[in-house]
């Protein structure tokens, strides 16, 4: 099938691109244009008209792509008109009128791109990635995948396992042939080499996971702390609501920021208290457990939070910033024993100290962005194939034997197949559904 869609954002603008991807974008430039195919590559203006009456739709730019050399691969075709809903709709009416035509699914021209070697499976994240990104930070490490570094390395890594397989599949066919010493000493010194290397890049911090999806910010604390008001601040808009009513909050409202140029996603809270109501339970068990996975956890009382003791001695750590704001109502209440955490004292309603405030969360953004030029995971299922490879290697280390050769040769299957999996070497049709799913339609 023949595949179409706006490749520009929905909405009135001044230009709106519609593509056309496959064998019958040739036919649906001759129906709407009336005219025959213009030089590949090079702009001309067209008139696009409705393939039933021949009424103009529109005036505007036509470009042709001839296959192969296009981004998918096939035969494509833009048209850039006019962004009036009217012209775009009217447009692809014409072209949904056109047999073996339709409408493309999410990411369906990348896929393509991907499918017809165009593009490996990294760098089709990354053009995701791309269009996705709202930082400079994000569109940084979204371009040092694309130039193909990431793709490069595991490709190398996947090679050298593949050398390293075929010496033992020769030891497996030829069992009369006794292997030389020093080639099965040197398989194990290449395989810990290998091994070495993903471990390397599996410390990292997991820096590029939290500048792709963000540096997790969760705000905790009891009931009428001032846990929203310090959310709408942050986010310098009204993302929660605020009440003097106890227990307000009872599932997690989030909101995007970009702190200094880091993307950060900020998370407000159920107010933490013995509580009977069984929705501000379950809301309470969703902070607690937001807390465990943030990245940072600011929390938030107010002088008169006396009996919250017992949560700090579980819950102060290296990824904590304690926080007492209403200062404007005394500080007089306040135990040593909550002195001894070094809170930051503020009050949101006069908006004292909250410059202490977002600083010390700014020093501690830096921190964990702190990163070499070498990141090559940015992906959950990059991580978890790199840590199955790492395994696979494991297992085939502890097979020493020459009996075990067949059962090790399945082990370094195993490890080039997780490998291949991340730049897309080996087909698994649900990693592929669920990457694209991610796109827009258009792209």
């Amino acid at each position: 099938m023949t595949i179409y869609a706006l490749s520009t954002g929905p909405g009135v603008s001044g230009i709106a691109v519609i593509r056309i991807s496959g064998k019958e974008t040739k036919v649906a430039i001759n129906k709407i244009t009336g005219k025959s195919l213009p030089k590949p590559r090079m702009a001309v203006l067209r008139k696009f008209n409705k393939i039933n009456d021949n009424q103009l739709i529109d005036e505007g730019i036509l470009l042709w792509f001839p296959g192969p050399e296009s981004y998918t691969g096939e035969d494509m075709a833009e048209f850039h008109v006019h962004g009036s809903r009217a012209v775009i709709k009217e447009i692809q009416n014409s072209l949904s009128q056109i047999p073996n035509l339709r409408l493309a699914e999410a990411g369906e021209f990348t896929k393509l791109a991907f499918q017809n070697g165009k593009i490996n499976l990294l760098k089709a994240e990354s053009v995701s990635d791309l269009i996705s990104s709202e930082t400079e930070i994000q569109r940084q490490q979204a371009i040092k995948v694309m130039s193909g570094k990431s793709a490069e390395k595991f490709n190398l890594l996947r090679e050298r396992l593949l050398k390293i397989l075929s010496k033992v599949e020769a030891k497996i066919d030829f069992p009369e042939d006794d292997l030389p010493e020093n080639i099965l000493l040197n398989i194990h010194l290449e395989t810990k080499s290998i091994r070495e290397d993903i471990q390397k890049i599996l410390n990292d911090q997991k820096v590029g996971e939290r500048i792709r999806e963000g540096f997790k910010i969760s705000i905790i604390g009891p009931t009428n702390a001032g846990k929203s008001s310090l959310l709408n601040y942050l986010s310098k808009r009204d993302v929660a609501i605020v009440s003097e009513i106890a227990g307000t909050t009872r599932d997690i409202i989030e909101a995007h920021l970009n702190l200094d140029g880091y993307p950060v996603v900020i998370s407000d809270t159920a107010g933490i208290r013995d509580s009977k109501n069984e929705i501000e339970k379950k809301g309470i068990k969703l902070a607690l457990k937001k807390s465990e996975n943030a990245d940072l956890n600011v929390i938030v009382i107010e002088p008169k939070s006396v009996d919250f003791k017992d949560f700090f001695n579980d819950n102060i750590t290296k990824k904590s910033i304690l926080v007492i704001n209403k200062i404007d109502l005394g500080t007089d209440q306040i135990s040593s024993e909550i002195k001894k955490y070094d809170p930051i004292y503020i009050s949101i309603k006069e908006e004292k100290n909250l410059d202490v405030l977002i600083n010390l969360i700014k020093e501690n953004l830096k921190n964990k962005f702190v990163s070499s030029e070498d990141i090559f995971i940015t992906r959950e299922r990059h991580r978890i194939n790199l840590e199955q490879c790492l395994e696979s290697l494991k297992n085939f280390e502890e097979k020493k034997s020459l009996e075990d050769f067949d059962k090790a040769a399945e082990d370094l299957r195993l490890a080039t197949r997780y490998l291949g999996i991340i730049v897309g070497k080996v087909d698994v049709e649900e990693i592929l559904g669920s990457i694209f799913s991610d796109f827009c339609i258009g792209k």
